[in-house]
């Protein structure tokens, strides 16, 4: 078993990460990291709320036993010396600091956006460009590192690019134009949105959400050059807003593609898309990317949890008359289990399964 360290285990995407990574079959939490004023305690009662004696866990699924016990502690380098692998859920200035003295010895999944824009940290969604892998060894080369850090993309980034990749293969693309209506566990709940501030509204801004999806997805579906990844060649344009839903981003999704495709073309290389569901990952659904007639879908309630929540689920799939050879869709994806750390648990299997993680 490869033995784990989860930073930042009390928090809302921790403690998604103790949910994906409950009795999985290849990593083992060894190590829980919290705040200091969480250290010492047994997790149960880190995430216990003094005043009310609440237990303040956001999860759907109940908290799982195994970790209930376990004494959290503080980060210090010497744990490293018990753990084979780190999982990261801090904010980007907290990862700026830690994460490079992590992958000084060992490898880092981080679900934050520090690195991601760097020149040899690949940005890789398995079953989408896995092909990127290989920069991780010219990061350790360039940095002296026997670890390494690889994030994970934006939630709001990883729908998409999955709905991008099948589409580009087979007819490529010129124009990407995107409109989000983002769900409310994607701000986080410390500070989170006000309540009163979406209740009976939409905000139409969410602060550098936009510059990320538009300049990840050209680096998702770049190429790999060996040293770096060339962004891809098209051109994206998004616009990102709140809505009040809980879990799952809805993306209303405009292209132009390089040669002219049906809506039937369009919806058959999306369904025949596999992704990662052949390639033996524990985290991995059966179909990567599911379609739907039903114009009614799809909807956040009804299938946010398609495939446990790592299905990209598309819909209204049709004809765009104002853009050359436009097609239009909706898609949905869930934002804090594909979109984070979950989706972090399927890139570990995949490091792990390709030898990087040992």
């Amino acid at each position: 078993m490869i033995e784990v360290m989860v930073i930042g285990a009390t928090g809302v995407v921790g403690q998604q990460f103790l949910v994906a990574l409950a009795n999985h079959p290849w990593f083992h939490v060894d190590k829980l990291v919290a705040s200091p004023r969480s250290a010492g305690k047994r997790y149960v009662d880190a995430i216990r709320d003094r005043a009310t004696g609440s237990i303040r866990w956001y999860c759907d699924e109940p908290l799982p036993e195994q970790f209930r016990e376990i004494v959290v502690e503080s980060f210090r380098e010497e744990l490293l010396d018990d753990v084979d692998l780190v999982f990261t859920a801090v904010e980007s200035d907290v990862a700026r600091e830690i994460e490079p003295k992590i992958a000084e010895k060992k490898p880092v999944i981080s679900t934050a956006s520090a690195f991601r824009y760097e020149e040899d940290v690949p940005l890789i969604i398995p079953g989408v460009n896995h092909d990127h892998a290989p920069l991780i060894e010219r990061q350790r080369q360039n940095r002296g590192w026997k670890g390494f850090i690889a994030p994970i993309p934006n939630c709001t980034t990883t729908g998409l690019a999955i709905s991008l990749k099948p589409i580009m293969d087979a007819f490529g693309l010129k124009i990407v134009l995107m409109t989000s209506l983002q769900a409310l566990s994607g701000a986080g709940r410390s500070p989170g949105v006000i309540g009163l501030d979406i209740l009976d509204n939409v905000i139409p801004y969410i602060p550098k959400e936009e510059e990320k999806v538009q300049k990840e997805t050209l680096k998702i579906l770049g190429k790999y050059m060996g040293d770096h990844v060339e962004p891809a060649g098209f051109k994206v344009s998004c616009t990102c807003t709140r809505v009040n839903v809980r879990d799952g981003h809805t993306e209303c999704v405009f292209l132009s593609t390089e040669k002219n495709a049906t809506v039937d073309e369009v919806k058959s290389v999306l369904r025949k898309f596999k992704g990662c569901s052949d390639m033996g990952l524990p985290s991995a659904p059966k179909r990567m990317i599911v379609v739907h007639e039903d114009p009614f879908r799809p909807q956040p309630r009804l299938d946010r949890n398609t495939e446990d929540g790592m299905a990209t689920v598309v819909g209204r799939v049709r004809e765009d008359p104002a853009l050359e050879n436009g097609i239009k869709y909706v898609l949905l994806s869930h934002n804090t289990k594909m979109g984070a750390a979950k989706g972090a648990v399927l890139l570990a299997e995949l490091l792990y399964k390709e030898g990087y993680i040992c």
